[in-house]
């Protein structure tokens, strides 16, 4: 408790003399707008709080992913509730569409949350280019309407059986580019990848060739900052899924949280592609 007492009366030393200075700074009336901002943050840092730089603020949108399990969505809230953009499943495998996609996708765009679709791969079941196609032709494709995403292919380990499908490290990476490839025919966009730094690394041998190509959407949560698998390392992510358990007013329950690695006018690029 002394040394708590003694840190306060010191903090207290460090603001009265901080004070003194800018009262001083203020009488000669040159640099105004300088010391305040310097001294502010001095005294803030002092206190033992955290100053973000100009450079530093409003660079992280806010946003969400969704499918059936998050039940009836009330759009207008989650998007009243601060989130930007919102990725909602549409398809997985060959013949699965998502039994909420039909509701969530154009109820989002009339709330005026950027959306975007999103494809659960199983490579074990298809081709690459066939389930890319089933993708389009079922809420993938995308539209020049200043609100939507290019589709996102979700690479991940499946709830049951082998991480890797059964596939070796050289049939992972071609039935990913054999997608990719279908998909930017179909649409004229490059599919965002969605995975986790180990699944990417060990079920396409720390492959690199597709950092040039898709946009990331990297899932690593609890965590300041993600790791990221073999290629976009030497780059960055686009989209950061932060955690499962967020909560959003209009959602029932948990729901993932993402950020856009940029302002909103990169965001709206992304989706107009500009």
């Amino acid at each position: 408790m002394t040394d708590l007492l003694t840190s306060r009366e010191h903090r207290v030393n460090r603001f009265a003399t901080l004070r003194t200075a800018l009262a001083a700074l203020l009488d000669q009336r040159r640099g105004l707008r300088t010391a305040v901002v310097v001294l502010l943050a001095a005294a803030l840092t002092a206190g033992g709080l955290a100053v973000a730089s100009p450079a530093q603020a409003q660079t992280r949108i806010p946003g969400i992913d969704v499918s059936h399990y998050q039940g009836s969505i009330n759009w207008t809230s989650v998007r009243s509730s601060g989130v930007q953009f919102a990725y909602i499943k549409a398809t997985e495998g060959t013949t699965y569409k998502d039994p909420r996609f039909n509701y969530n996708y154009p109820a989002a765009h009339a709330a005026g949350v950027i959306r975007g679709a999103y494809h659960f791969a199983r490579p074990n079941a298809s081709s690459g280019a066939t389930q890319a196609n089933f993708f389009a032709s079922n809420g993938g494709a995308w539209s020049a309407d200043n609100l939507t995403l290019p589709g996102a292919l979700d690479l991940e380990a499946p709830p049951s059986g082998a991480a890797c499908y059964g596939l070796s490290t050289t049939g992972m990476r071609n039935w990913i580019l054999d997608f990719y490839n279908t998909y930017k025919a179909r649409t004229g966009r490059d599919v965002v990848i969605y995975t986790t730094a180990s699944w990417w690394n060990t079920c396409t041998g720390s492959w690199t060739g597709m950092a040039s190509r898709s946009p990331l959407w990297i899932a690593h949560w609890g965590v300041s900052a993600p790791a990221l698998p073999a290629g976009w390392s030497s780059t960055t992510w686009t989209f950061w899924q932060y955690t499962s358990t967020g909560s959003v007013s209009g959602i029932s329950g948990n729901v993932d949280r993402n950020y856009f690695n940029g302002a909103r006018d990169r965001l709206l690029a992304l989706a107009n592609n500009t």
